[in-house]
């Protein structure tokens, strides 16, 4: 599938972004995403990242194109390292077991280049230590940023970048964008510092926590950028917003997991569809207005929040699988990264042969959501 589809399409000029959600193990499927995006000719321009997803975003930013996968790759091998085992045996619940086994394996004793039990345990320290606020030291996680990581490529304006964080004091939501500020490892892990398992992360004298404690999924502040132009927008989510009625106390874990980090996906696009559908109506509005009210102050108001830009949002969702718990995202098995990863590029394959997909055009109304990978479409 290459990119001369697109061009075809009349929006080859609209600006590539990839927005990627947060959700641990469950990452590797983006991983396998962006494989497919650049091997079709998708590579992003604007890279937008929360928790797993700006580690990820940071690995492809952070490299040129040439390098990206592989450093990806390398990220997630070292993750996986300490478990290489598979499932002995078929079946749904033999893979239950292993995925739950692989996941306690993880919490139990870390994951090389990325976190590692903190000793002496977090009890042992007083209160107000910063070692008294998690249970693992992420001091790998630096380093392995540091190693696979060219920050000054990162920063040097190619790649957009932009991760999500929480200040722990305001409770206010905070991006660290590469348009405004120069970003370090340390805005990386702040954006991926899940307490009580990860330790917050001091940026300019404040404290942060992972942002998907406030919205996992950071569509929203892509969209509201200014100035708004024409987008095509790859929305990674690693957690399903739509799923079945729990059957079990271990279902539910799972379902409540789901809700929480999903961040109302369809809410969100569907409310950006219809603030982007009043910008253009606002836009074509004033064009109709006799000169003598350009000057009138709620003119100039339609005048600031109207525009014309079209955006096209793809949803590639790692749907639920039968034999998930509520521990996917901590399911780290050389296994099940492979078959995240697997899944991301299936996803890709499946939206570009799609119909909807070669034969779209640019939004006529402000925005077009395409979810093609979902059962029946």
């Amino acid at each position: 599938m290459a990119m001369n589809q697109a061009i075809d399409s009349g929006v080859a000029e609209a600006k590539t972004v990839l927005v990627l959600q947060g959700g641990g193990a469950l990452g590797a499927y983006q991983a396998g995403v962006y494989e497919k995006l650049a091997e079709s000719g998708c590579a992003p321009t604007w890279l937008s990242g929360i928790s797993i997803g700006a580690v990820n975003a940071a690995l492809i930013a952070g490299n040129p194109p040439e390098r990206r996968v592989e450093r990806m790759r390398r990220f997630w091998e070292m993750a996986s390292s300490l478990l290489r085992a598979e499932p002995v045996v078929p079946g749904v619940h033999a893979r239950t077991f292993f995925n739950d086994a692989s996941a306690a394996w993880a919490a139990l004793f870390g994951l090389p280049g990325f976190f590692k039990p903190r000793l002496p345990p977090f009890a042992f320290y007083p209160p107000g230590a910063p070692q008294a606020l998690s249970v693992y030291d992420t001091a790998p996680l630096r380093e392995t940023l540091l190693e696979l990581v060219d920050f000054d490529l990162l920063n040097s304006g190619q790649t957009r970048l932009s991760v999500g964080a929480v200040n722990i004091r305001t409770a206010n939501f905070a991006y660290f964008d590469t348009d405004t500020q120069k970003i370090g490892p340390e805005h990386i892990m702040a954006s991926g510092a899940l307490p009580p398992g990860f330790p917050p992360v001091e940026i300019d004298g404040e404290l942060y926590w992972d942002g998907g404690l406030v919205s996992n999924t950071p569509l929203e502040y892509v969209l509201e950028h200014e100035p708004r132009e024409d987008m095509l927008i790859f929305q990674v989510d690693l957690f399903s917003a739509v799923g079945p009625i729990p059957e079990t106390l271990v279902d539910a874990a799972e379902r409540e997991k789901d809700i929480r980090y999903s961040s109302r996906t369809r809410l969100n696009t569907d409310v950006a569809r219809k603030r982007q559908e009043l910008r253009r109506a606002a836009h074509r509005l004033l064009a109709k207005l006799p000169p003598e009210l350009r000057d009138d102050p709620d003119v100039r108001l339609l005048d600031e929040l109207g525009c014309d830009a079209a955006v096209t949002i793809v949803h590639l969702i790692n749907r639920r699988k039968n034999y998930f718990t509520q521990s996917k995202d901590v399911d780290f098995s050389r296994f099940t990264v492979e078959e995240n990863w697997t899944a991301g590029i299936d996803d890709v394959r499946r939206t570009f042969a799609n119909p909807a997909w070669q034969h779209r055009a640019k939004p006529k109304r402000g925005v077009t959501v395409l979810d093609l990978t979902r059962a029946g479409t």
